[in-house]
């Protein structure tokens, strides 16, 4: 008991070390139990992987391969170390052949997608600028017809993942949402997606998966890190800033745009068993004494344009993949224009709201919904696109939608909870 009183006292006469001693040690348990519980999903997710690699494939059949297209600079540097401890592993114990190609440089996924090999699977591991460059560079191939047709796997390791939300369930931990998603590709469920042809007067397409911002909460968006020593008030005083160097913050463009066209039936995910031989016979036979009749040559249509004149402090062209299992009787983009009549707190305030969501627009927005459309910016305007928040130099540009144009590996519980959602 003596000892106890003794330990209490040299507590109470050294209470700045006691103090600075329980805060060291609080934090350092905390660190542990997140150690310990990240390898806790680790050794879960390596489990399900070991189930698919238990599964007896046919002899005739090969394993599957896949092309890890892998941005080692993404979420600072972290990347390859994230992918290596929690993405691999169960890539491997899952039986799948993984070819792995790291990019050095920006911009190098595009070449590196004009030498791909053919593969079962695509696996794009990093941020969003990795996955809008594999997807340009993918596109813009000759035979993109065929590789288009190839799955694509999204893992989350960038600071910023737009489409991870459509695709994954997202919780507040890297290694659960990594593995998560790594295990989504191994389940083969996927999903189509929109793609967003953005070209200019002279320079090859750019393709998109969410959209094309412009206006000036982007341009207020790209400043907000350099006032990181505010803290908190950050997001409102970047904005309150912008207000004192230029009021009002109004962009003029014309838009010009098709009207969608309507949404053909899905087609089957798998293809259908093929007939057996007497049916086939039977089929030719019948084709043979009624062959079908020729259909008269189609008759093209004059793309029929509409323009609207547009004053407004931001613009956005997106696609419908933040929900990509929803219903919809059109293929369709929106284009979004916030009103130009907002006062400094209004901006300061939807701002603050845009910075959590981009894509939320206040009520009295302008809204249309289109096939196609052309923006005609005013000479002399200068500032720069967000294109799936990769920074583009602002110019005119037609953007068309390319409808269901990739399929990508969703998890089962994600669509679930997107088709629950009211449409």
């Amino acid at each position: 008991m003596a000892r106890v009183v003794e330990v209490f006292k040299t507590i109470r006469n050294h209470w700045k070390k006691s103090t600075l001693a329980v805060c060291v040690l609080s934090y350092g348990g905390y660190w542990l139990y997140g150690k310990h519980c990240d390898s806790l999903l680790r050794r879960e997710a390596c489990q399900l992987a070991r189930e698919f690699g238990r599964q007896q494939i046919a002899p005739q059949e090969q394993l599957k391969k896949a092309t890890v297209i892998l941005n080692p600079a993404a979420c600072s540097g972290k990347a390859n170390k994230l992918f290596e401890k929690n993405a691999a592993p169960i890539l491997h114990l899952a039986g799948v052949e993984i070819k792995i190609v790291k990019t050095d440089y920006e911009g190098q996924a595009k070449k590196l997608m004009e030498l791909l090999e053919q593969t079962d699977m695509l696996i794009v591991a990093g941020g969003d600028g990795t996955l809008q460059e594999v997807i340009t560079g993918l596109l813009r191939r000759p035979d993109q017809d065929s590789f288009s047709n190839v799955p694509i796997g999204y893992i989350p390791l960038g600071s910023h993942n737009s489409l991870s939300p459509s695709l994954h369930l997202l919780s507040d931990n890297k290694v659960k949402d990594i593995t998560s998603a790594t295990l989504s590709i191994l389940r083969g469920e996927t999903v189509p997606l929109d793609v967003l042809q953005i070209k200019g007067e002279t320079d090859q397409p750019v393709f998109a998966l969410m959209g094309l911002r412009w206006g000036a909460f982007r341009d207020v968006a790209a400043t907000i890190s350099k006032y990181w020593y505010l803290g908190p008030l950050k997001t409102n005083a970047a904005h309150w800033f912008q207000t004192l160097k230029e009021w009002p913050l109004v962009r003029q463009l014309s838009i010009s745009y098709l009207a969608p066209s309507l949404r053909p039936p899905d087609l089957p995910p798998q293809k259908p068993p093929r007939p057996n031989l007497l049916r086939r016979i039977v089929r030719r036979l019948k084709s043979y004494w009624n062959p079908p009749v020729k259909e008269p040559p189609k008759v093209e249509v004059a793309e029929k344009w509409e323009e609207q004149q547009l004053a407004t402090v931001e613009l956005y062209v997106q696609t419908h993949n933040k929900n990509p299992v929803e219903r919809r009787l059109h293929d369709s983009m929106v284009i979004r224009a916030e009103p130009d009549s907002f006062t400094v707190g209004e901006f300061i305030s939807v701002g603050s709201k845009k910075e959590a969501d981009p894509t939320a627009f206040t009520q009295n927005s302008t809204k249309l919904e289109a096939g196609a459309c052309q923006l005609k910016l005013p000479e002399g305007v200068s500032g720069f696109f967000n294109i799936d928040n990769e920074e583009y130099e602002a110019m005119p540009v037609e953007v068309r939608l390319l409808p269901r144009k990739l399929r990508f590996f969703i998890s089962a519980e994600r669509r679930e909870q997107l088709l629950s959602q009211p449409q």
